[in-house]
């Protein structure tokens, strides 16, 4: 096996296949699929993946060039990540290179050494003597220093019996976090001697008692606490030779300040118990089944996980628990740390890129069982994969918007189907696509109907701000709204005000000729910032100072629109000085720990109203709050997205469902200027069947999922005319190489017609069964690959859009 088939890291269409490149001598036997590998490519050298050995090629083997080295000595990425990859390629329509690396942790993207040292669990005698030489005078070995003494053979022989181990350490950005350990420098027998020695010293026979006890390294502050020993004790046996100290690694872990309260399982209730019964049934058969757990909110489908889970963990096999990732909350952790403690792992993004590191080599080295994560733990490098949960399915943020541009639902069922175990997909509001495939029995329908404590779903009123403004209430909370606020102030009971700001951002305009403040490079409007007194594009980044006169009339009546959170903010502070107001948005939870600090200090009663946007509608779950208050439910409706209303009912339903959770029975206040809208009038009704059956006419009448399959293509240059001629031979070619059954919608400006001067067209496509679609699409890429590569222009291909913008 001379030959290694690699797939360079260049994103770009031409180069995405493999080339072939000689395995050197030294490397034979060493190199195998899934390690990355340095490549002379062209006149420079760039790392690649291994994706195949094998012994001849179809080129001339005198013209091959040989590969430069190894940068991994255990693959990377294993048989099943590889075939994951080449799936995502053709279901995603990406680049090998592109799938690959989303399944690597951000440090393992980064620049890094590698040094080699001994296993925690070896003896130094076990190893070959021409490595034992470097590790007792360094304690390590560099990757460097293995080339150049040629013992990167010797390596692998001894990391394959288990006596040394690779360490990644990530320049500049994430060093390996190392603490100080104490550990003995005699053998057992040798410090039962020198015990005997040190009657006079008690504190020190005390601590020699201990390592002959428990002969394994301890950090040195854990020592001296655990047994209350002073420095000089230990300084004092140092210098004996009794005991040493050494430096050692630890892995970072974000939740190392926290004590987990270990929690039992509570019993279940019937309805919980039939649920329950067809997952453990999957789990035991070793059946690859998807199941909708759809159960109103409250109704314990988070222990329905945990007691899944449990059982997989008896089999000795491993899970996967996805969440979104605003829901990741400590709530959330607290929960799986507390069931499963040090077996869990947590990946999202609120961690440095060192503790996801270390996250993922704790999974890679087999010692947790479970992740708990968002979107892209669905590529935990597990082995023997027994259940994956998908908790609030619905969620937009499962579909990764740049390339590749994957759904974390495809991707879990794809890994179930491979490792035969089933897929849990939960949700109060499930997605319109899952609910159809489950009433079409693709997917195991399970319902939960009643909350936990057999507690009522709180009562939910809309109010109609038209009427307030015609009543002359010009505040932003209406009359029932605000008594209800004063009334829980009394009582000391907890209000979430929710805010719903998306799509519905502050924008500066002028009173007299109605001109907005746009932004010179997207056309869009600019967002006002009131900490910064500035305006900003949420595209771009561009900036700019707030104008004191309209550009166009030069009135003076130039003034922002709009609600923020810091609005309503002031408002309260206002109308009720003595409330205590925590505030989440982007703003207030950007440093890192904060998300976590602000909802414990709710938790605690340290305040009485949280004001909030989107992250505070899921998962949280206390029992003093009685009174939610949207204020402004429909700024979703409006936007050009054939998911508006479902994602207004989810979000209505998600956020309701925070009140009333425990024994105090709750309220929700709705504020809308479309009371009328079905989205709205169901959600207060939290009635899912009859807004699925209304919705469901609604996209049956537009054809639009999940009666028909949709694919997006965008065209962006700089250039308009070059984008509109391209946009429109695109549609040209699809309708001639398409049924007449797909619907081709297009060429047509996208709603944001340009971003960073760059101009956008898209076409969309409708069709039920294209067999000849992906086919299509991949020529339409061949066809430009020279426009493409020529001019800059740019042709993104989704193959299931969630934002149509």
């Amino acid at each position: 096996m001379k030959i290694a088939s690699v797939i360079v890291d260049v994103s770009a269409k031409q180069i995405d296949k493999g080339f072939d490149y000689l395995i050197p001598e030294q490397w034979r036997g060493l190199i195998e699929p899934g390690m990355r590998v340095v490549v002379p490519f062209g006149p420079r050298h760039i790392q690649g993946f291994v994706v195949g050995v094998k012994d001849d090629s179809d080129f001339d083997m005198n013209k091959l060039k040989e590969i430069i080295e190894p940068m991994d000595l255990t693959p990377v990425l294993n048989e099943e990540m590889l075939e994951l990859g080449y799936w995502l390629t053709d279901e995603v329509l990406c680049t090998k290179i592109s799938a690959f690396q989303a399944m690597l942790p951000a440090a393992l993207k980064a620049q890094y050494d590698k040094k080699i040292t001994l296993s925690p669990s070896a003896n130094i005698g076990e190893v070959h003597d021409d490595l034992r030489l470097f590790l007792l005078t360094e304690n390590e070995l560099s990757w460097k220093e293995a080339l150049q003494h040629d013992l990167i053979s010797i390596v692998h022989k001894e990391l394959a019996k288990g006596t040394i181990e690779v360490q990644y350490v990530v320049k500049e950005k994430t060093k390996k976090k190392k603490v100080l350990h104490v550990l003995p420098a005699l053998a057992a027998f040798e410090l039962e001697l020198e015990k005997e020695k040190l009657t006079k010293a008690k504190k020190q026979m005390e601590l020699v008692q201990f390592f002959i006890e428990n002969p394994k390294p301890i950090e040195l502050k854990k020592l001296q606490v655990n047994l209350s020993v002073s420095s000089a004790t230990i300084k004092s046996l140092i210098e004996k030779g009794i005991l040493k100290q050494q430096e050692m690694e630890v892995y970072r872990d974000p939740y190392e300040n926290r004590e987990f309260k270990r929690t039992e399982p509570f019993p279940l209730t019937e309805e919980q118990s039939e649920a329950i019964a067809p997952i453990v049934h999957a789990i035991e058969t070793g059946q690859h089944e998807v199941f909708l757990l759809y159960g109103v909110t409250g109704s314990g489908k988070t222990e329905i996980y945990l007691q899944s889970i449990q059982e997989v963990i008896d089999k000795g096999k491993e899970a996967i628990v996805l969440v979104p990732e605003i829901a990741l909350t400590p709530q959330m952790v607290n929960r799986f740390k507390g069931r499963f403690g040090d077996l869990v792992a947590v990946l999202h993004s609120g961690l440095s890129s060192g503790e996801k590191y270390d996250e993922w080599r704790k999974i890679q080295r087999k010692e947790v069982s479970v992740v708990v994560g968002a979107r892209s733990a669905i590529f935990a490098p597990f082995e023997n994969l027994g259940i994956i949960i998908i908790d609030e399915e619905h969620e937009t943020s499962y579909k990764q918007e740049e390339n590749p541009r994957y759904h974390a639902r495809d991707v879990a069922i794809n890994r179930a189907k491979r490792y035969s175990c089933p897929v849990i997909l939960g949700s109060a509001t499930p997605a319109l696509e899952t609910f159809a495939r489950a009433q079409k029995g693709v997917y195991q329908p399970l319902t939960l109907t009643k909350r936990m404590n057999e507690q009522a779903l709180p009562s939910v009123k809309i109010i109609d701000m038209r009427e307030e403004l015609r009543g002359g209430n010009r505040s932003m909370f209406s009359s029932e709204l605000f008594e209800k606020l004063q009334d829980r102030l009394q009582k000391k009971q907890q209000t979430v005000l929710f805010l719903n700001k998306r799509g519905h951002s502050s924008f500066v305009m002028c009173r007299d000729c109605g001109y907005v403040v746009l932004c010179p490079h997207c056309e869009i409007s600019l967002t006002y910032h009131r900490v910064q007194h500035n305006m900003k594009c949420h595209y771009c980044g561009f900036e700019s100072a707030v104008p004191k006169l309209c550009p166009e009339c030069q009135s003076e009546h130039i003034r922002y629109f709009g609600t923020g959170t810091q609005k309503v903010e002031e408002e309260l502070a206002k109308l009720l000085p003595e409330a205590r107001v925590i505030r989440m948005d982007v703003d207030t939870t950007t440093r890192k720990g904060s998300h976590e600090r602000l909802l414990t200090e709710f938790q605690e009663g340290k305040a009485d109203i949280l004001l909030g946007t989107q992250m505070i509608a899921k998962g949280l779950d206390f029992p003093n709050i009685t009174l939610v208050g949207v204020l402004s439910a429909d700024t979703m409706l409006h936007l050009p997205d054939f998911r508006a209303s479902e994602k207004t009912f989810q979000l209505l339903t998600q956020v309701s469902g925070r009140a009333g959770r425990h024994q105090l029975p709750g309220e929700v206040v709705i504020q809308t200027y479309t009371p009328e809208h079905y989205s709205i009038e169901l959600a207060g009704e939290q009635d899912f069947d009859r807004f699925y059956a209304k919705e469901m006419q609604m996209r049956k009448i537009h054809q639009y999922p999940p009666f028909y399959y949709l694919a997006l293509i965008t065209v962006s240059h700089e250039e308009l005319m070059k984008v509109v001629s391209v946009t429109d031979k695109i549609a040209r070619y699809l309708r001639s190489h398409l049924s007449n059954k797909a619907v081709i919608l297009g060429p047509v400006a996208s709603p944001i017609p340009r971003i960073k001067d760059r101009y956008r067209y898209q076409c969309l496509i409708k069709y039920k069964r294209e067999p000849e679609l992906v086919n299509t699409l991949k020529k339409i890429n061949e066809l430009f690959l020279p426009e493409t590569t020529r001019t800059g222009m740019q042709i993104s291909m989704d193959m299931n859009p969630y934002i149509l913008m």
